[in-house]
Order: C-alpha cells, then sequence, then structure tokens
C-alpha cells in the first residue's frame, strides 16, 4: 500500500448521473483573500462509477454508518427523522 496515493476533500460538491455513470465531484473549502467570507468550495477531483459501484459503495458507507453509531461516534438527529 505504500505505492497508493492519498486525496483529502472538505466534502462532495455534487453527486450526478450523466453517460451511463455516477459521477462524484469532491471539493475542498478555499478561504477569499481577505478572509471575510465563508470559503469557497472548489472542485478538485471527480470519481465516475457505473451504478453497481456506487450502489456497493453506498452499502459499504451505510454499514459504516451503522457502525459509528453503536460506538457512539456518531448520533442519529432525531429532528431530521421527523421532517422526512
Amino acid at each position: 500500500m505504500s505505492n497508493k496515493k492519498e486525496i483529502f476533500a472538505d466534502g462532495i460538491g455534487q453527486i450526478h448521473f450523466a453517460g451511463g455513470m455516477v459521477r462524484f465531484d469532491f471539493v475542498t473549502l478555499q478561504p477569499d483573500e481577505d478572509g471575510k467570507k465563508d470559503p469557497t468550495a472548489i472542485c478538485n477531483e471527480r470519481v465516475i462509477m457505473p451504478p453497481q459501484g456506487f450502489l456497493n459503495a453506498f452499502n459499504s458507507m451505510q454499514n459504516l454508518i451503522d457502525k459509528l453509531l453503536d460506538a457512539g461516534v456518531l448520533q442519529k438527529n432525531e429532528n431530521a427523522e421527523a421532517k422526512k
């Protein structure tokens, strides 16, 4: 694993479906020059995967979320559940 490239992202700016593929635009937050405005999200990387790969990734993320909830690292937002 010593030759693996690591990529940092503050989040996902957009997820869209085009050309039969799911596309994730990963963003980093860049402050403005004077530091007075909120940082701007700049797209730095895009990951493109087939729908089945997206579904597998989603299931893996959901499993991790469940484990983090069980461990107490995350807490459910009951207000968000009520709004649905």
